[in-house]
């Protein structure tokens, strides 16, 4: 199985951070192999073309946006 590469897009809000805990715990509770990165620079998240964030972008594709996700919305989303 492929190396994911997954983005937790946002400005560093609360609901951010708290997506970003979310994920970074699904990924290592399931051993997933992947690259996880926060982005908060205002331009990199504007090029995905998302107005809401909290957003995870998985190999490129914005997969969920505008609120913070559940472990079983995060593990549904990377197919585990």
């Amino acid at each position: 199985m492929e190396k994911k590469e997954i983005k937790v897009l946002g400005p560093g809000c609360s609901k951010c951070k708290k997506t970003f805990a979310v994920v970074e715990k699904v990924v290592e509770s399931n051993g997933v192999d992947a690259n996880l990165t926060k982005v908060e620079d205002i331009e990199e998240i504007m090029r995905y073309n998302i107005m809401s964030t909290p957003a995870i972008v998985v190999d490129g594709k914005v997969v969920m946006k505008g609120k913070v996700p559940s472990e079983s919305e995060v593990r549904q989303l990377l197919g585990i």
